[in-house]
């Protein structure tokens, strides 16, 4: 979901453009998010999906881990926005 963040622009970052200016793939995000959380604490689809619900620690490590694709993809951002104007000049 981070990464669906980070490709609303290939050359602004996330920082510039805002998180709501599309406000469709918020919703989708929400969305997504509320089924991965249906699959993990409601008992019929623990069943079904063979889960186990996670703990606080569980999702800080989820988040560590997932949310550097951000960092590296607003680096890139940035080298690229500096080819760009280079190119221009």
């Amino acid at each position: 979901m981070f990464n669906a963040l980070n490709a609303l622009s290939e050359e602004s970052s996330i920082l510039t453009m805002g998180i709501f200016c599309n406000p469709y793939l918020i919703l989708a995000i929400f969305g997504s998010v509320t089924l991965h959380c249906m699959i993990l604490y409601v008992p019929f689809f623990e069943k079904i999906f063979n889960t186990v619900p996670l703990d606080f620690n569980d999702w800080i490590l989820v988040i560590g881990i997932s949310f550097p694709v951000v960092i590296v993809d607003e680096i890139l951002k940035v080298f690229t926005r500096m080819r760009t104007n280079s190119e221009l000049a």
